[in-house]
């Protein structure tokens, strides 16, 4: 909806508190960790830090799309686990931020958003309250629940938080609480005025992917959604990280829970995207089918989205279309840090398909090993 037609201008004074102590305090424990017993490469860091005071001081008005989350299913979707970054281990984040000066982990207004499995981050009332100071959206996994999937109202809710006006297309006003398919009801930041055109980062790969030459995946289409669909276009940061895999590598030997240390971490930052030139023609075509469909998605009674927009065959290609650009931009980052190419056609889901759908196992398609968390 319109930012005029937000009814609240911020969350409240205990709230804002509460996100600045959870993220202060697990960015300081993050950068002691990281800093005090490991190795650590920021490249082009000055870069992305730019961008995030642009941010701060209202220079732009668009989201930031980086990359966190973590799919546990071999249908498209990005959620079961929005810069966009590979994913080789289940501490990517929060330690990756720890490379950020500290104080930016005490401004929540100008600190990422991300997407936290439901039956992990959210299954009693301390986890629940802990990640949603932490700045989590909860989010329902296809190999866990019938609730997840690319459209659940989680999803919605990114779109939101990402825009700065009406998305595309036109989602049902809401107040400040959303309500998932499995009927829990969680606060709503895209309700107040000062949370929207956040910082959303994903996982695209959608599972923890541990590759010995750090080979990237095919990516799901939750980030297309977020790209097509938020307004205005997102900002778009690449991101590359190595070394992580090394801190909590998915065949350690017990004790499991326990970080390695002695390890070098390396963080590279790509430059912002202009997002109207790459993904100008898949909004373009994506606002023709939402005009094709005018008459469902009409705000007004229940949100449906229509099926052509889920299903149909040009929907569906647009999303595959803006999955890939998004892959490619990260592995041209990855070239540029001096790895190999991969394999092209990692690129395309059905390379994929053969791999079983359970949570860990060692990848048919690859050899790697993979972590659908």
């Amino acid at each position: 909806m319109p930012r005029a037609e937000l009814r609240h201008t911020g969350r409240s004074l205990a709230l804002r508190l509460g996100s600045g102590v959870v993220m202060g305090v697990t960015g300081a424990i993050s950068k002691a960790f990281l800093y005090g017993l490991n190795r650590v490469q920021a490249e082009n860091l000055a870069s992305f830090l730019k961008l995030l005071d642009q941010r701060r001081s209202g220079e732009s008005q668009q989201g930031l799309l980086t990359g966190m989350l973590g799919d546990a299913s071999s249908t498209p979707s990005l959620l079961e686990s929005c810069l966009v970054s590979n994913h080789i281990s289940i501490l990517d984040d929060p330690l990756v931020w720890a490379v950020l000066p500290l104080k930016y982990a005490f401004d929540p207004a100008n600190f990422r958003w991300g997407l936290g499995a439901h039956d992990i981050c959210f299954r009693n009332k301390f986890t629940s309250s802990f990640f949603t100071l932490g700045q989590v959206l909860p989010t329902y996994r296809l190999l866990h629940s019938p609730h997840g999937g690319l459209f659940q109202p989680t999803m919605t809710e990114s779109i939101r938080l990402l825009s700065a006006e009406d998305p595309s297309p036109p989602l049902v006003p809401h107040g400040t609480a959303f309500t998932t398919k499995a009927g829990d009801t969680f606060t709503s930041p895209s309700g107040f005025h000062s949370l929207r055109n956040a910082w959303i980062h994903v996982f695209p790969e959608a599972c923890v992917h541990q590759h010995p030459a750090l080979a990237l995946r095919y990516f799901k289409w939750g980030v297309s959604r977020l790209i097509l669909e938020a307004n205005p276009a997102p900002q778009l940061v690449p991101m590359f990280i190595d070394g992580t895999q090394h801190i909590m590598n998915e065949q350690r030997r017990s004790p499991r829970w326990l970080p390695r240390i002695g390890r070098t971490i390396r963080v590279v930052f790509g430059d912002a995207l202009d997002t109207s030139r790459v993904f100008g023609r898949h909004r373009a075509q994506w606002r023709s089918l939402i005009q094709k469909q005018e008459e469902q998605v009409r705000p007004g009674g229940e949100y449906r989205y229509p099926e052509q927009l889920k299903h149909g065959s040009e929907a569906v290609q647009l999303r595959i279309e803006v999955a890939e650009a998004v892959r490619s931009a990260v592995a041209s980052l990855r070239a540029a840090s001096g790895y190999s190419p991969d394999d092209p056609t990692f690129a395309l889901a059905r390379t994929w398909q053969r791999e079983p759908p359970v949570r860990r196992f060692q990848s048919p398609v690859d050899g790697s090993i993979v972590h659908r968390e």
